[in-house]
């Protein structure tokens, strides 16, 4: 049995998912709340899951960084629209030599960790995982779950397979979590944004589930068509993704359970939208290297009106 203590800076769907399952399986973990650590407190962590219900009653959690002991892995599971929390909330828990693992969409975000905390290794993790918070403390997992790691370098350089990453592999395995290591997290990177923005994106503006896009050989044809772009950009940050990519991701997405994307939850549920981390960072970083993704900025601009739409509306309903 692993002995790394684990810090879950942001207890939604996902962080709240991943930590319950490295509990279950016996590892030390303590869970950073907000709007829900009363409930947690009182009645625990309840996920409800394709693969087998469970409730942790006892539950490690806090709603004050300051209460929380250091850790050996820290496991940002924030929206990315909430990383400028970040420099308060990483450096007092994050142990000498430990490990930050940045669960979040998009591109460039273990950047903004590695200039937080300098002296520690940064992995990314892709987590392809359909779950939703359905209540306080309350998670229902639909499908899937599997993580792809990669370690963090400077300017996403690839350097491999790291010990680290190998240990978290297994503490997650453990767990049993689907994990793959990936020597190229830019690569990665590139490869989770060609679902990412164009069932996010369009579910938004659209106002559709991932079953209803791929129904219609209009908005299937969209997605094929956005898909290319992702593949574009990618290559253009000397990343290759094969054609066939694509093909793998339609069929997965024809296969999944019904799926809400989490930016069409975000919305519905009136809160800021990550338009920058997954659609503004692929447009700047393919841009810098003289390429246009038409598509994908039009979804960008929309979305960019949709989230100050939305903003607008909440600061005039608090007046």
């Amino acid at each position: 049995m692993s002995n790394r203590k684990y810090g879950i800076i942001g207890t939604g769907a996902l962080g709240g998912f991943y930590g319950a399952k490295l509990q279950q399986a016996g590892l030390e973990v303590h869970f950073l709340l907000r709007s829900d650590y009363l409930e947690v407190t009182q009645s625990g962590l309840v996920v409800d899951s394709k693969d087998g219900n469970f409730v942790l009653k006892q539950v490690k959690a806090y709603n004050d960084v300051k209460k929380m002991p250091q850790c050996d892995v820290v496991v940002v599971a924030l929206k990315t629209t909430q990383n400028h929390l970040l420099s308060a909330l990483l450096p007092p828990i994050i142990q000498p030599n430990g490990v930050v693992l940045v669960l979040q969409n998009g591109i460039g975000v273990e950047e903004e960790v590695a200039r937080i905390v300098p002296n520690v290794e940064v992995i990314g993790g892709l987590c392809f995982l359909c779950a939703n918070k359905v209540g306080p403390g309350h998670i229902l997992h639909l499908d899937y779950g599997q993580i792809l790691l990669g370690a963090y370098a400077a300017n996403y350089q690839a350097i491999g397979i790291t010990d680290k990453m190998q240990q978290i592999a297994a503490d997650l395995e453990n767990a049993g979590i689907s994990t793959e290591l990936t020597p190229d997290l830019l690569l990665g990177r590139w490869q989770k944004l060609v679902w990412n923005i164009p069932y996010n994106g369009l579910s938004v503006i659209l106002d559709a589930t991932t079953d209803e896009l791929m129904a219609n050989p209009h908005t299937c044809k969209l997605v094929e068509q956005l898909m290319s772009e992702v593949l574009m950009g990618a290559k253009s940050s000397d990343r290759l993704i094969p054609e066939s990519f694509i093909q793998k991701m339609l069929e997965h997405t024809v296969k999944m359970t019904p799926y809400r994307t989490s930016m069409k939850v975000d919305y519905d549920q009136g809160r800021p939208l990550e338009v920058e981390a997954i659609f503004g960072n692929s447009l700047r970083k393919a841009k810098l290297a003289g390429v246009d993704l038409p598509k994908i900025s039009c979804l960008y601009h929309q979305l960019k009106f949709l989230d100050r739409k939305s903003i607008l509306k909440d600061t005039t309903d608090l007046t």
